[in-house]
């Protein structure tokens, strides 16, 4: 089954890859980014496995010394669709300079509050890639978590953050599987059985197979070169990463 195209038919955010109607659903909620307990519960659950894959690989990736305190010192990082800062400011605590930029002014102003409040120097813009890639920004990390299924257009998307990795660099993702697997379970289940998330907020024909995901990449010179599954476990209420790619996935990726 072919991947849905939202380009040209889907409003966009002052003509850009970002959709102007993911930008406000999610700025309708930013006062809650912080809360455990509220609308983003599952991405406070899913941020500990998440971060240590982006850790381990960026790790591995530059030669750092894992035992560091701070492996990622001296490392550029951007976090595309940042939300509140729940990856911006684990990755600035473990070393790196952190850009994080957002389509939507009241999650950066979320963030902004948060880092100021826990001492953390963080640069937070409301910006999308293509705006940074044309001012000839780069990075030597683009983290790329649970957007990619909410833009609109994929590939357009994964060129502008491809642009903004220096050779040599790397690319985190994480996003979600088109499989009848994750019809039932990221997109049913989750909004209407379990309430997870909110109903809506995610369009299962905007899901990303890795296929798709690395033919995206490939247009700009990045390589996808690892990808995980990131498995819900029922009994412990745990997210674990382990070799499942049916519903929500991990990928790693270099520039050469």
């Amino acid at each position: 089954m072919p991947r849905a195209r939202s380009g040209a038919s889907e409003a966009t955010a002052t003509g850009s890859t970002a959709s102007a109607a993911e930008i406000a659903r999610f700025a309708a909620q930013a006062s809650a980014w912080w809360d455990a307990d509220g609308a983003f519960q599952p991405l406070h659950r899913i941020n500990p496995g998440r971060l240590r894959f982006a850790r381990d690989y960026i790790i591995g990736h530059f030669g750092r010394d894992g035992e560091a305190p701070r492996p990622l010192r001296g490392l550029d990082v951007i976090d595309i669709g940042c939300g509140g800062g729940l990856l911006c400011e684990p990755m600035r605590r473990l070393g790196a300079s952190v850009t994080g930029i957002d389509g939507g002014a009241e999650n950066i102003l979320v963030a902004q509050a948060h880092a100021r409040d826990a001492g953390l120097d963080i640069a937070y813009e409301v910006a999308v890639p293509e705006s940074l890639a044309a001012e000839g920004r780069a990075y030597d990390v683009v983290l790329n978590m649970e957007v990619v299924e909410h833009v609109a257009d994929v590939d357009a998307f994964l060129a502008a953050s491809a642009a903004l990795l220096r050779p040599g660099g790397a690319m985190v993702l994480s996003t979600i599987n088109r499989t009848l697997r994750s019809l039932a379970l990221a997109k049913v289940a989750a909004e209407y059985v379990l309430r997870w998330v909110p109903a809506g907020t995610h369009d299962w024909r905007k899901f990303v197979r890795p296929s798709e995901l690395a033919q995206g990449l490939r247009g700009g010179g990045v390589e996808l070169v690892e990808i995980a599954g990131l498995v819900y476990r029922p009994l412990s209420g745990e997210w674990r990463i382990g070799r499942d790619v049916a519903v929500n996935y991990l990928a790693f990726a270099r520039k050469g």
